[in-house]
C-alpha cells in the first residue's frame, strides 16, 4: 500500500507499475538464479476498509487460482497436452477439481498453507540489544526485517491481520 504521502515518480500510475514490477523480475531472477518476470498493477482505495476487502477479495483469488495451477499440473504431469488440461477445466466446479487432484492422491486441504494461500510480506520491527562502546552502557535499537508468513489465516482472521498491518499496530 502507498502512503497518501508518498510521491515517488511524481505519482504517475505508469511510472510506479513498470519500476515495481521490473524491481521484483530483477531481485526474484537475482535470488533464485533463473529468468523471471513479474507484472504489476495498482488499485486505488477511498481507505482502510477497502484495502482489506481487496486485500480479503486477493486471498481468495490465490487460493482459486492455486487449485486451478495444481489440478493443470497434476493433469500434464498425467500426459495430458496443455490444451487437453486446459479443456479439461473449463467450467469444472471447485468441488470437482478437488475430486480431480483426490483422484491423483492430492488432498488440496492438507497441503501446506502457503501452497494454497501464498505467503505473506511485511515489514516488522525488532529489537536488538547491545553496547554503546563510546558512552559504556546497554542500548536497544530498534531495526526492520521483512517478514515472511507462509501460515496466512483465512477469512475474519486475514482481514484482522491486514487491518491490523495497515493501522500499524
Amino acid at each position: 500500500m502507498l502512503d497518501p504521502g508518498h510521491a515517488m515518480f511524481g505519482r504517475g500510475v505508469e511510472k510506479v507499475v513498470s519500476v515495481s514490477a521490473g524491481i521484483a523480475s530483477s531481485a526474484f531472477t537475482h535470488a533464485a538464479g533463473r529468468p523471471a518476470h513479474f507484472d504489476s498493477r495498482i488499485w486505488i482505495g477511498a481507505g482502510v476498509d477497502d484495502v482489506v476487502d481487496y486485500a480479503s477479495w486477493r486471498q481468495s483469488d490465490a487460493t482459486r487460482c492455486a487449485v486451478n495451477g495444481w489440478c493443470y499440473w497434476t493433469l500434464r504431469k498425467a500426459g495430458a497436452s496443455r490444451q487437453q488440461a486446459t479443456r479439461r477445466l473449463e467450467g469444472t466446479s471447485t468441488a470437482a477439481k478437488h475430486e480431480l487432484l483426490a483422484g491423483h492422491g492430492i488432498d488440496f486441504d492438507e497441503l501446506p498453507a502457503w501452497q494454497r494461500r501464498g505467503i505473506g510480506l511485511w515489514r516488522a520491527d525488532h529489537d536488538r540489544s547491545g553496547r554503546d562502546p563510546v558512552r559504556g552502557v546497554d542500548v536497544t535499537a530498534t531495526g526492520r526485517h521483512v517478514h515472511v508468513e507462509r501460515e496466512l489465516p483465512v477469512k475474519d482472521a486475514y482481514r484482522a491481520l491486514v487491518r491490523r498491518l495497515l493501522d500499524g499496530s
